[in-house]
């Protein structure tokens, strides 16, 4: 699979998501701080990743910031874009299953290694719910 990923910082986890990623075979695009030649600013880096997704040069991304709660949202306000915030493997399962999410958001300041490599385990196993009601949810969310 291909995945963008995008930080602001170094800090926190930010390089152990792009090592995590392509020792699982992922391949790997970067933006912000992890790319050399770009803005690192987390409303720049993470909308970057986010079109990957909504453009389909990416099949997921995973955008970073100190909170979490910018890359979110920079992220969402790409169209077609999903991102959720996940803090621990449960959510993260939560966000596939139920949001068809097609961006994790993770906290560069609390999140983990141990918690990472959780997080990414239930992100890339899960997948989107084939109930009706759970369609509608997501369907509905390109008309609002």
């Amino acid at each position: 699979m291909r995945i963008s990923v995008a930080a602001d910082s170094k800090d926190g986890v930010a390089e152990r998501v792009v090592a995590e990623l392509r020792g699982r075979g992922h391949e790997v695009v970067t933006h912000g701080a992890l790319n050399d030649g770009e803005r690192d600013d987390w409303a720049w880096a993470c909308e970057l990743a986010a079109r990957d997704v909504s453009e389909g040069r990416a099949d997921q991304a995973v955008v970073c910031c100190w909170t979490g709660t910018g890359a979110s949202i920079a992220a969402n306000k790409v169209p077609g874009v999903r991102a959720a915030l996940c803090v621990d493997a449960y959510t993260a399962d939560g966000a596939r299953k139920w949001n068809d999410a097609n961006v994790l958001a993770l906290s560069l300041r609390l999140t983990s290694d141990v918690v990472l490599a959780e997080i990414l385990d239930a992100w890339l196993a899960g997948r989107p719910s084939s109930d009706a009601g759970d369609v509608a949810n997501i369907s509905h969310l390109d008309d609002i």
